[in-house]
C-alpha cells in the first residue's frame, strides 16, 4: 500500500515527513512556501497517521520502507527530505539507507539517539475520550485538558478528529497500536548506519530534544552536517516561528 500524500509544485522533489501524531496537513503553509521556491513537494502521511493506511507493524523499519515503496511508485530518483521529530527519525534512517537516493536531509529538532517513552500523559488523555458516547469536539476538549493542559498541543492533537458518520467522531490515528508499540518511538538509530552528504539538523532554543552533548554521536552518523538553532522556541519550531523555520532551510536547500 502506496503512504497518502499532498503534492504540490513543480520541480526538485521535497519529501516531508510530520512526527508521531501529526499528519500532512500541519506544513501546509510551509509546503507552499518550498513549491513556490521551484519544489514539488510531497506532504506525506505516515501510516496509521492522517490518512495513510492502518497496519499492526510499525517502527522505523516499516516506515523507512513505506519511503521507498512512495518513491518509487512516484518515480521519485533523487530527492530531499525533511522529517520533524519521529519523522526526522525516519528521515534519518531512510538517508542512511538508501543513501544514493538522497541529496540533502534535513532533521528538525530529534537526534539519532535513544530517547525514553515521554508521551504518557498524551496517550492518557487520548485513551480516556469514549467515542461510544458520541462526544462533540467541544467535549472531546474537556476530556483531554486534564491530561494536556498546554493549548497548542490539545489543538495539534484536535486535528486528528473527524466525523466517521453524522453525529459520530473518530481519530483518524491507530491509536491501538501505538498504545502497543509506544516503546519503538524512542529507538536509536542503528550504529552502522551513517550519511556522508549535506544535512541540516535544525532545532529550538527551548527544546531539550537536541543537546550540544549529542553533537559528536551526531557528527558520527552524519559526517557532513550543519546545527542551526532557531531562539525563543520550543519542539514545534515550524509552527512556533515558521519564517525562521523556512528561511533557514531554504537557504540550505539552495
Amino acid at each position: 500500500m502506496i503512504l497518502h500524500s499532498r503534492i504540490e509544485g513543480i520541480g526538485k522533489p521535497l519529501i516531508i515527513i510530520h512526527g508521531f501524531l501529526g499528519m500532512s496537513d500541519n506544513w501546509k503553509s510551509l509546503s507552499a512556501l518550498y513549491a513556490a521556491e521551484g519544489f514539488q513537494v510531497h506532504l506525506l502521511d505516515l501510516r496509521n497517521h492522517g490518512k495513510s493506511f492502518h497496519a499492526d507493524a510499525f517502527n522505523y523499519s516499516v516506515m523507512s520502507n513505506d519511503i521507498l515503496d512512495y518513491c518509487q511508485h512516484y518515480n521519485l530518483t533523487t530527492i530531499s527530505l525533511l522529517g520533524h521529530s519521529m519523522g526526522g527519525k525516519v528521515a534519518m534512517l531512510f538517508a542512511t539507507t538508501y543513501p544514493d537516493l538522497v541529496e540533502k536531509l534535513i532533521v528538525a529538532d530529534i537526534g539519532p539517539k535513544y530517547y525514553a517513552p515521554h508521551h504518557q500523559d498524551i496517550l492518557a488523555g487520548l485513551n480516556a475520550v469514549d467515542f461510544t458516547t458520541k462526544p462533540d469536539r467541544e467535549q472531546v476538549e474537556e476530556i483531554l485538558y486534564p491530561y494536556i493542559p498546554d493549548f497548542g498541543t490539545r489543538q495539534f492533537l484536535m486535528k486528528n478528529l473527524y466525523w466517521v458518520a453524522p453525529g459520530q467522531l473518530a481519530f483518524r490515528f491507530n491509536l491501538p497500536v501505538f498504545n502497543s508499540k509506544m516503546e519503538n518511538i524512542g529507538e536509536a538509530l542503528p550504529t552502522e548506519n551513517y550519511f556522508n552528504k549535506p544535512t541540516l539538523f535544525i532545532r529550538g532554543g527551548n527544546s531539550r530534544y537536541i543537546l550540544d552533548a549529542d553533537l559528536p554521536e551526531i557528527k558520527k552518523h552524519f559526517t557532513n552536517f550543519k546545527l542551526v538553532t532557531i531562539p525563543n522556541v520550543g519542539h514545534w519550531l515550524h509552527a512556533e516561528n515558521p519564517k525562521a523555520f523556512f528561511e533557514e532551510t531554504i537557504k540550505f536547500l539552495k
